[in-house]
């Protein structure tokens, strides 16, 4: 029997000040897919490659970042949730399994808490979106100004040494094919003042963790070992105030474990989706 390859199709939606592109590949529960700054639709392919033959997989690019377009006065990314809404709401899916990469993850939390209860499955990857780990618990709220001050240094180290901080040392050294696509696609949304974006979404991180409580869905927060661009002991702080909550790090990734260490990424999170059904 010949293979049949997932089927793909395309598309923008229009929101009031933008458009967003989308991609949907494969058939099966909806699985949708938020990338991070350094991200697009474009990220996924190693996810949406695994993922297809079973789920319907759905890439899409946030406001502002290629191809999709942004208002004259840059992306707000409080308007991520709503933004996602109107994409779920024109392919008619009841409900989603949604994966966050880093930046992603403000989109996820929000989305999940506009809409509680029709996310079946929510993954937070090298993130804790729009929830503030300075309200998490101890001991892991009392390592922030220790890992502010180390991670500062790592990142600078990195810069000086022409690697992103979203890569790290260690991909940048044993992939340096795959740190290279990484960095052509965050080049993409070049125009993008990434810098006022990423300052947009810290000011917007400020919920107590146990607000995603109300999202009413299952949470599984994987955090990269080595990430210095997100402390990675946040993650079982802020899941300690969030019932039912997951961690399954993945000690030797950084930032992106989701393009760095793709077949063990993939594992943690099918594992999850079949589990939670």
């Amino acid at each position: 029997m010949e293979f049949t390859a997932p089927a793909r199709r395309s598309g923008w939606i229009d929101r009031p000040d933008c458009r967003i592109a989308y991609e949907v590949v494969g058939e099966g529960p909806p699985l949708v897919f938020a990338h991070g700054l350094g991200g697009s639709l474009m990220s996924w392919w190693q996810q949406v490659a695994h993922f297809a033959p079973r789920f319907t997989c759905v890439t899409f690019s946030h406001r502002g970042f290629f191809p999709s377009t942004a208002p004259a006065e840059g992306p707000d990314p409080t308007a991520y949730a709503g933004d996602l809404a109107a994409l779920v709401d024109h392919l008619g899916l009841p409900d989603i399994r949604l994966v966050c990469q880093s930046m992603g993850g403000w989109t996820g939390v929000e989305y999940a808490l506009l809409r509680p209860g029709r996310v079946k499955a929510l993954v937070l990857a090298a993130t804790t979106g729009t929830l503030d780990p300075r309200q998490m618990r101890q001991p892991e709220r009392g390592q922030l100004e220790a890992w502010k001050h180390s991670s500062a240094e790592a990142r600078a180290s990195l810069l000086a040494r022409n690697i992103h901080p979203a890569t790290g040392g260690a991909m940048a050294e044993a992939q340096p094919a795959l740190t290279l696509l990484y960095g052509q696609i965050n080049a993409l949304s070049a125009g993008l003042d990434k810098e006022v974006v990423r300052a947009r979404i810290h000011a917007a991180r400020k919920r107590p963790p146990a607000d995603l409580t109300a999202a009413n869905c299952p949470v599984l927060f994987i955090p990269g070992g080595r990430d210095v661009v997100v402390p990675p002991f946040a993650a079982a702080g802020v899941a300690a105030d969030v019932p039912g909550a997951r961690v399954v790090p993945i000690a030797e990734a950084g930032h992106s474990a989701y393009f760095e260490h793709a077949a063990a990424f993939n594992a943690v999170v099918e594992a999850f989706l079949y589990e939670v059904g």
